[in-house]
């Protein structure tokens, strides 16, 4: 049975499962997956049969030591960890990470996989769907902004809650990034400025940054685009 407080919800539509683990392979000598919160292990039975190696981290104690049990004779390691904690400089080589992640941790998981010194090549993630739009938006947030500031983002298909069990109270959209390889596109005095003028998100810039441009003080921090705030940094 699924535990609510973990966030469990277990996606049972077979074919949306392979379209996941389809958008994880963009080169077909990728070896490793690591999947985060495999659960029943739905998902990795897909990803099994495209990767040499899945490295599954499940935080629940029972469904990692029943996990192996499931995939005998195959090239699945499961790590009993939770995710905040797992050690990815470990990981030698070139690797992905695809999951289908609790909604309450949506943000601290991404932010972690995207400041990796060795980060992924590709993040596959299945999460809430209004936080997936928001990251995609065109309207900024500061959860936007990081994580455009550090990777390509693809947004993927919606999946809607009937397809879990049980099903959770909002539907789910898969988000596909693509982690910059020379890092980040700004440094990290752009995204303290994103941060100071997201603190009265509803307020206009000339009230929460005193010295900005006149151009830019009847804007609300949403209204700026990664690159505005870029150019605010050089005129400030």
């Amino acid at each position: 049975m699924a535990d609510k407080s973990l966030g469990q919800h277990w996606l049972k539509n077979r074919e949306i499962l392979e379209k996941i683990a389809d958008l994880a392979v963009f080169n077909a000598s990728r070896a490793l997956c690591v999947e985060i919160g495999p659960g029943l292990g739905t998902l990795t039975s897909s990803l099994l049969k495209r990767f040499k190696r899945v490295l599954a981290v499940e935080f629940d104690t029972k469904l990692a030591a029943n996990l192996p049990k499931s995939f005998p004779g195959t090239n699945l390691e499961v790590i009993n960890e939770d995710i905040l904690k797992f050690d990815f400089s470990a990981i030698s080589g070139e690797y992905v990470v695809v999951g289908n992640i609790p909604y309450y941790i949506t943000s601290p998981i991404i932010e972690k996989i995207l400041t990796l010194k060795n980060p992924p090549e590709r993040v596959v993630l299945l999460m809430q769907k209004e936080v997936a739009e928001r990251i995609g938006a065109e309207k900024s947030s500061v959860l936007s902004l990081f994580v455009k500031n550090r990777a390509e983002v693809e947004m993927g298909p919606v999946v809607l809650r009937d397809e879990f069990e049980p099903a959770p109270k909002v539907d789910s959209q898969v988000l596909v990034l693509n982690p910059f390889k020379e890092g980040p596109k700004y440094p990290d005095e752009v995204m303290e400025l994103v941060k100071k003028a997201f603190r009265n998100s509803r307020k206009k810039l000339k009230h929460t940054i005193p010295q900005i441009p006149e151009e830019y003080a009847d804007l609300r921090p949403a209204d700026l685009r990664l690159d505005d705030y870029n150019k605010l940094i050089n005129l400030i």
